[in-house]
């Protein structure tokens, strides 16, 4: 699989520049046969000026071109590997690339170049995901994870894990070794329950990470709800800062639910503008209304909005609809309905709901939702060291590991033979290599899984 050379389009096209990657046994030669630079011969790490022409033997000038050689195993494959900076021009990298061909490449697949570095021992599979989710980053909490997985936190974290597991392994295979022999003490069941207890503690902290990592990742869903015609269009507008959804005094106007998101604080919101809630006989406005009662049970905050004080059953209602969630109740129209008006929702004692007072046609107070959403969302304050599990299939490995170490301890606490607790930690450990890749022959499934959704050129 990595026995050929590959080659492909780095850069989206379109643009004032465009890079071609070359990486392979053969990179160095198919290069030289296209320019005056002699790539095997000039030092690692350096930027050369040439032409690339074309084979015949007039040798016509296709561009002027920068190359960069990268020798192995010191390159982002680990193997030889060249990058052509040209213009921009599609006809040009069409040029390049058609000529790459002719002399022996062969067109990389979507993530090869990735999965070639992770071949090579360049990097896990944690950080080869990671390398997917930098570029697919769309704010600063999204880049953070993606920098923290690159750089080897996770799998430091994950290295940590396996030293632990690998001397509880040790302590209970020894236990096994000497058991007739009675004096001679090893660690005692108690320590190893305490081991066992700290390493699972710290694996069912990373699965829980998954559900901030999914939401930071795709948007954290916020529903938009009430009555017809209080401005929840007006809303989601102001929010997104734009036109995205047709504002009518019309009562019904939204049908459907509408989608669109924006940053707050570093952070993205999924904003989904519902149809308004009312006794109708509109057979198509109901269908709104549904699918407005299941925005509510995906979303994570709920921004409920108002124009009036609302009644204690519609407060119950919403209170029950909106349980486990975060609620924001929203009084709108503040520049119709004078800001001194009592406004106060009978809203129970024990529970800390916020409520914001706004304009959402003028945009007052608008800020002061924004922080009070992103307040709702719970997100911790993050920097690059902390880890956040974000991949499905990292989450689904550190479930399995839990449930593998929850039989651990049950068996140490039950006095259990070694020799079977011995088996369940061999499974975790293998639960653990599968996140990486490390000590671990991986099916080819699940790396084709991996790397195909990559963009070809990484």
């Amino acid at each position: 699989m990595t026995s050929d050379t590959i080659c492909a389009l780095a850069t989206a096209p379109g643009g004032a520049l465009g890079i071609i990657r070359v990486s392979g046994p053969e990179a160095f030669p198919i290069v030289s046969s296209l320019c005056a630079v002699r790539c095997d011969a000039v030092a690692a790490n350096t930027i050369h000026y040439t032409h690339i022409t074309t084979l015949t033997p007039a040798k016509e000038v296709i561009d002027e071109v920068m190359v960069s050689i990268f020798r192995a195993p010191h390159s982002y494959t680990g193997e030889d590997a060249v990058e052509i900076s040209c213009h921009g021009s599609r006809y040009i990298l069409n040029k390049v690339l058609a000529l790459l061909l002719q002399k022996g490449c062969r067109m990389a697949g979507p993530g090869e170049f990735t999965m070639r570095a992770y071949l090579n021992g360049k990097m896990d599979l944690s950080q080869a995901e990671a390398v997917a989710d930098l570029i697919a980053s769309t704010n600063q909490s999204t880049h953070q994870l993606a920098m923290s997985q690159l750089r080897g936190h996770f799998s430091s974290e994950l290295t940590q894990l396996r030293e632990q597991l690998l001397k509880l392994t040790s302590l209970l295979e020894l236990e096994l070794d000497f058991s007739d022999h009675e004096d001679l003490a090893f660690a005692d069941r108690g320590e190893l329950i305490s081991i066992a207890n700290k390493i699972n503690n710290r694996v069912t902290a990373l699965a829980h990470s998954f559900e901030t990592g999914q939401a930071l990742k795709n948007g954290i869903p916020v529903a938009i709800v009430g009555k017809t015609n209080v401005g929840k269009s007006t809303l989601l507008n102001k929010l997104v800062r734009d036109d995205r959804a047709i504002v009518s005094s019309v009562h019904g106007t939204t049908r459907d639910t509408i989608e669109d998101t924006t940053d707050i604080n570093g952070v993205t919101f999924r904003f989904i503008d519902t149809a308004g809630i009312r006794q109708t006989t509109d057979e198509v406005e109901q269908i709104g209304i549904t699918r407005t009662y299941a925005a509510i049970k995906k979303a994570q905050i709920i921004l409920w909005i108002l124009d009036t004080n609302p009644t204690k059953e519609e407060l119950e209602e919403i209170l029950e609809q909106t349980k486990g969630k975060s609620l924001v109740i929203i009084r709108n129209k503040i520049d119709i309905n004078s800001s001194k008006q009592q406004f106060h929702p009978a809203i129970p004692e024990q529970k800390d709901i916020p409520v914001v007072e706004i304009s959402a046609k003028l945009g007052i107070n608008i800020d002061k939702l924004e922080q009070t959403i992103f307040e709702s969302a719970n997100i911790p304050e993050l920097s690059e060291q902390d880890i956040i599990v974000s991949s499905a299939r990292q989450y689904l490995s550190l479930v399995k590991a839990h449930e593998n170490l929850s039989r651990v301890l049950s068996g140490l606490e039950t006095g259990l033979s070694g020799d079977l607790i011995s088996e369940d930690l061999r499974l975790i450990l293998d639960d653990l290599a599968d996140i990486t890749g490390q000590g671990r022959i991986m099916p080819s499934e699940v790396l084709g899984n991996i790397f195909t959704h990559f963009c070809v050129g990484k």
